[in-house]
């Protein structure tokens, strides 16, 4: 599957981005998405996930309830709506689809990568 991020640009910390990722190729509702980051000289890490059907989702604690998962399998999309931004937030942000239907956190389940759409939350 190719997968396509937009929506990343330049936000003043308690402002509000939404990325889009759409994807192409094989079946989008068979595998479950996710979104992940990685700032400046750190380690990519899992931001939030959803499961086939969007019926389950995963955040992590540095993001829950401030950022929300949802995905269109009819127009092939997974968003992530991000609200009250922090500058700690600031990164690229990497959507993924998983290698099976089920939700999961982990980096190593999923095995196609979008190619990266750039966040900077300013203070």
């Amino acid at each position: 599957v190719q997968l396509q991020a937009s929506g990343g640009g330049l936000v003043q910390a308690g402002g509000s981005l939404r990325l889009s990722c759409a994807a192409s190729g094989r079946t989008f509702s068979d595998y479950a998405m996710g979104w992940f980051r990685q700032a400046p000289g750190k380690e990519r890490e899992f931001v939030a996930a959803i499961s086939w059907g969007g019926g389950s989702t995963k955040y992590a604690d540095s993001v829950k309830g401030r950022f929300t998962i949802s995905r269109d399998n009819a127009k092939k999309t997974v968003d992530l709506q991000m609200n009250s931004l922090k500058p700690e937030d600031t990164a690229v942000y990497y959507c993924a689809a998983s290698r099976s239907s089920y939700l999961t956190t982990n980096a190593m389940d999923f095995g196609s990568w979008g190619q990266g759409t750039q966040v900077t939350v300013s203070s």
